[in-house]
């Protein structure tokens, strides 16, 4: 068999259930000061086309495949960005 890179997805329990039917927000990067764009992790749209995994604000780990505007955003995530002082998508 070969390995083919995927990044293992991780479960846990207290995030499972409502948070299956959930869109949660993904910090790609940051920009500095300077101007450059430090990447945090995987992209959405990376974890789309390659299947990898991606991490949510909350925690959620999972590889996106799903459209998130037919779901309601994550409470979570959602105080976490507000409390950065972040915009939050409109649902």
């Amino acid at each position: 068999m070969t390995d083919i890179g995927l990044a293992p997805v991780q479960s846990d329990p207290a995030l499972e259930g409502d948070h299956e039917r959930m869109a949660h927000i993904v910090l790609e990067g940051v920009t500095t000061t300077e101007g450059e764009f430090v990447s945090a992790g995987n992209s959405v749209v990376e974890g789309m086309i390659n299947g990898t995994a991606v991490k949510a604000l909350c925690g959620k780990i999972w590889v996106p495949g799903r459209d998130p505007k037919k779901y309601p955003l994550c409470p979570t995530c959602k105080d976490i960005a507000e409390s950065m002082g972040w915009k939050v998508p409109a649902q």
